[in-house]
């Protein structure tokens, strides 16, 4: 029996913790949480439709009733298609943290296998993401590999 499975919208609060502890690994002059009360209700609304283009994957933590242990969240997108993605169904990890607590254990991978797994359900040719040093390793076992990316990002202000 797997570890694994779907997040609901009563984990919300935990996926913004663990998505927080992420965030405080990569950007440590990120620190604050002050956003996870605005984020909530569109966390539980997202969780709350299986059939939508997110979906993210838990383990609960063995030691703490209520905590997660593990994260991986991840969307479904279109793009037009192209001679290696015909389709254009693109699958984009952008979450992926284990409570410092609960690390070495697999936990992480077993949540990126079930996300991939969906991520094959719905059609997508493609998976991208992007990897912090400590956690290329992982990426590259499941098959990913580096590739020039010439990204670019805009902010746009509120209106």
């Amino acid at each position: 029996m797997s570890l694994v499975r779907r997040a609901t919208p009563e984990d919300a609060p935990e996926l913004l913790r663990l998505r927080q502890v992420m965030i405080d690994s990569v950007f440590a002059a990120d620190s604050s949480s002050e956003w996870h009360a605005e984020s909530l209700p569109t966390v539980r609304a997202k969780l709350s439709d299986p059939d939508g283009s997110f979906a993210a994957f838990v383990i609960d933590h063995p030691d703490r009733p209520g905590a997660l242990a593990a994260l991986v969240a991840g969307t479904v997108e279109y793009r037009i298609g192209r001679a290696d993605n015909p389709h254009g169904t693109v699958g984009h990890v952008f979450s992926v943290a284990t409570d410092p607590d609960a690390r070495r254990r697999g936990y992480a991978r077993a949540c990126m296998e079930a996300l991939l797994g969906w991520f094959r359900e719905r059609g997508a040719a493609q998976v991208d993401l992007n990897a912090s040093a400590d956690a290329e390793p992982l990426y590259a076992a499941l098959g990913f590999v580096r590739k020039r990316d010439p990204s670019m990002r805009l902010t746009l202000p509120s209106a």
